[in-house]
């Protein structure tokens, strides 16, 4: 069911991956799933989860993204738009809404006439706050069930993945550069 009450059936190529759209969880519960299946059901889960918690905050999920990474100190607007993956006029648009909530403020940077820097203000340092402490409850809830090893290996696993992947991307970027 979509936010619009419109129910999507059907089945399609992705349904392999995890994307069943007819209600079924493909591999669900298999023993034998594969890594990618694995990865966009987690993907799935975890986004499922993000965004209920953002929407009973009265955020949407990417000002919800934006307050926790704020809750690191204040960020610069070139350096926000870097780390959203999108230019700096769409992140402008995000920053007026945030403004107009009073959830995050825009200061310029000493030294620096055209650079701006954001940061929370005491609304959104609490938004953020409860915001990061209920998603860490629910995201906790999913791997509640495995014993102490195994959400260490877990943890340990992901951290690694995570890590490699951005040392990539900064290789990547380098180069590019």
């Amino acid at each position: 069911m979509t936010k619009t009450g419109q129910t999507i059936t059907g089945t399609d190529s992705a349904a392999g991956l995890g994307c069943a759209s007819d209600g079924q969880r493909a591999g669900a519960g298999d023993p034998e799933m594969d890594v990618a299946t694995g990865l966009v059901q987690l993907t799935a889960l975890v986004q499922g989860i993000y965004t209920r918690v953002s929407e009973r905050h009265d955020l949407t999920p990417v000002q919800a993204k934006l307050l926790c990474v704020l809750l690191d100190g204040p960020r610069g607007m070139a350096d926000l738009a870097r780390c959203f993956g999108v230019e700096k006029a769409a992140l402008t648009g995000l920053m007026n809404r945030a403004e107009r909530r009073g959830l995050a403020q825009r200061s310029s940077v000493p030294g620096d006439r055209r650079a701006l820097q954001v940061t929370l203000t005491d609304a959104g340092h609490q938004a953020a706050i409860a915001f990061h402490a209920e998603v860490s409850a629910e995201l906790d809830r999913l791997i509640a069930s495995l014993n102490d090893d195994d959400r260490e290996h877990f943890r340990s696993t992901m951290a690694a993945i995570i890590a490699r992947c951005r040392t990539s991307s900064s290789a990547s970027d380098r180069r590019l550069s």
